[in-house]
């Protein structure tokens, strides 16, 4: 009965992660995109946009990061699904630690743009960050697919699947800059 909480409870914490992930590049994207502003305009936002950060990436998408973490190893281990990984019927979950293990990747790789814009650098253009941004979906859509789909899902088709949806989300971010230009 407590497994079945504990499960709740680490998918409630991989949505907030998630939400934290979603919009803290768009936060960045908004900062960077002020430094086409005139003074004052520009110190105003850059500041209201450090504190919008500091509170989401602090207090929402790292917290939620850790006891994501922290929740899905238990889960891991009270639902014995770690006897499974190397096994046929734990592919799937073998796969899946694999894509979380890239999604931390991503999550400190924000954590590092972060730290940069919160020092007043900003390395990266808008366009650069809005692909960045959909990184965190690309991750979702794969996570969720193999958590529910599990074995039924054909590796090839997933894979077909997923570079199609790659290809989507950067067709629609370029048709987007041209819709803004």
């Amino acid at each position: 009965m407590a497994y079945y909480y504990l499960k709740a409870l680490h998918i409630v914490f991989v949505v907030t992660w998630f939400a934290g992930m979603f919009y803290m590049p768009r936060l960045f994207i908004y900062a960077t995109e002020a430094n086409d502003k005139p003074d004052p305009e520009k110190s105003i936002l850059q500041a209201q946009f450090k504190i919008m950060m500091r509170r989401l990436w602090l207090g929402i998408t790292w917290p939620s990061a850790i006891i994501t973490l922290v929740l899905g190893l238990t889960v891991l281990f009270k639902g014995n699904w770690h006897t499974q990984l190397l096994e046929p019927a734990g592919k799937w979950a073998f796969i899946k630690l694999i894509l979380v293990f890239f999604l931390y990747l991503y999550h400190f790789s924000l954590h590092r743009i972060y730290k940069q814009e919160q020092a007043g650098l900003y390395r990266y253009s808008s366009q650069q960050l809005r692909m960045w941004n959909e990184v965190a979906t690309v991750f979702l859509i794969a996570i969720v697919m193999l958590a529910t789909v599990k074995s039924a899902i054909s590796m090839v088709w997933g894979i077909v699947g997923m570079v199609f949806l790659v290809l989507v989300l950067m067709l629609a971010i370029k048709v987007y800059k041209k819709l803004r230009e």
